[in-house]
């Protein structure tokens, strides 16, 4: 973890220090777990397992961010800290981002955009950020 990466963030207030709360932290996992279990679903739309892939990425993303002690108001912010609260690779959370941008079209202006390589690659990315947060020790 960059710890000092992430303090920046705070000094310029786009992160807030909040204790971990193992509660809250096991709630996001499970939710992501399942999330991303049903997102594997071939039988539902791609648009379905798009925004369950999404929305799977985003809850273990805040639970690693929430474990380390840190909240963001932003979720584009949740898949960038990626980068400091798992070490994951910058070119994986690009991969968040471009679903980030693909979600927020959908959302806010109707237009629901994604292919079946967005989703396999974003359903990768999830389940790769579901194995990390998995190996820390939530209940410390």
């Amino acid at each position: 973890m960059n710890k000092e990466a992430l303090d920046n963030l705070v000094q310029i207030r786009k992160l807030h220090h909040e204790t971990p709360d193992t509660e809250e932290i096991s709630g996001l996992v499970h939710s992501g777990s399942i999330r991303l279990k049903d997102a594997a679903l071939e039988s539902l739309s791609l648009e379905s397992r798009f925004d369950l892939a999404y929305n799977a990425a985003h809850a273990l993303a805040l639970a690693a961010l929430r474990y380390h002690g840190y909240r963001s108001d932003s979720r584009y912010l949740v898949f960038q800290c990626l980068q400091h609260t798992l070490d994951l690779p910058s070119a994986k959370w690009r991969v968040l981002d471009q679903a980030h941008r693909k979600r927020n079209l959908a959302e806010y202006e109707g237009v629901i955009d994604v292919d079946k390589n967005l989703v396999l690659g974003l359903l990768r990315v999830a389940e790769e950020i579901h194995a990390l947060v998995n190996s820390l020790d939530i209940r410390r």
